[in-house]
């Protein structure tokens, strides 16, 4: 019994995965054709306004530390915070030979920036005018690519060290931290006012079925034994 039980176990984590992967998927197709078609527009520009101070929308509302947290927040979604996170799973499995296992990962982080900017030109969606911005951008505004690769990378980094532990309470754990990151910084997107709400929603939906796929992927191919198991 206890070996019937253990063998459900990865089954059902498979079909787990799928489900939210699903969800991911059709979250991004329902988000971006409310954009397309103009249906979330309003609900947008009044969520933008929503931390300003209507007499002056230059100013956000809150203790004046609370700007300061957010750009700090955003950061850690921004290119540089999120190559030195990778850089640091990649030391480690450089350090460990597990250089297949290596390969993942930089394919499955550079696939994730690589269908940001190609959304980013399919749809390419003008940046909010609602507010004045409190961070510098360059880029089209849909999808969020902050939220989308710090939810790559993110979830990426926890699935690996979730994959370092046996106690489930640790997994959870890891992959927690994960998802709050990526929900920080997609929430100070909107709050710098570079981002809409819909933006950062596609971004994380899109983001979210990235990360699981590539999970899936490397289970797949942990279980062939064409990358290296890295728990052992």
């Amino acid at each position: 019994m206890k070996s019937l039980g253990r063998s459900r176990g990865p089954d059902l984590a498979v079909l787990l995965m799928a489900f939210a992967i699903l969800i991911g998927v059709c979250s991004f197709i329902v988000v971006a054709y409310g954009v397309s078609a103009g249906y979330s527009q309003h609900l947008d520009e009044e969520l933008l306004k929503a931390p300003r101070d209507p007499a002056d929308p230059s100013k956000t509302l809150g203790p004046t530390w609370l700007e300061e947290f957010g750009r700090d927040l955003t950061a850690l979604g921004g290119v540089a915070g999120l190559c030195l996170m990778t850089l640091a799973v990649s030391g480690y499995l450089l350090i460990s030979r597990k250089y297949r296992a290596l390969a993942f990962v930089l394919a499955a982080t550079l696939g994730g920036l690589l269908l940001n900017s190609v959304l980013k030109e399919r749809f390419d969606r003008r940046r909010p005018d609602v507010v004045p911005y409190k961070s510098q951008v360059t880029t089209s505004s849909f999808p969020s690519g902050h939220s989308l690769n710090s939810a790559v990378v993110y979830l990426t980094l926890g699935s690996l060290l979730a994959s370092l532990v046996e106690q489930r309470r640790l997994k959870v754990y890891f992959f927690s931290v994960a998802l709050l990151l990526t929900l920080l910084v997609g929430m100070s997107r909107v709050y710098m006012g570079v981002h809409y709400p819909t933006d950062v929603l596609a971004g994380w939906s899109a983001g979210l079925a990235w990360a699981l796929s590539c999970s899936l992927a490397a289970r797949w191919l942990r279980q062939r034994r064409a990358i290296e198991q890295v728990d052992k």
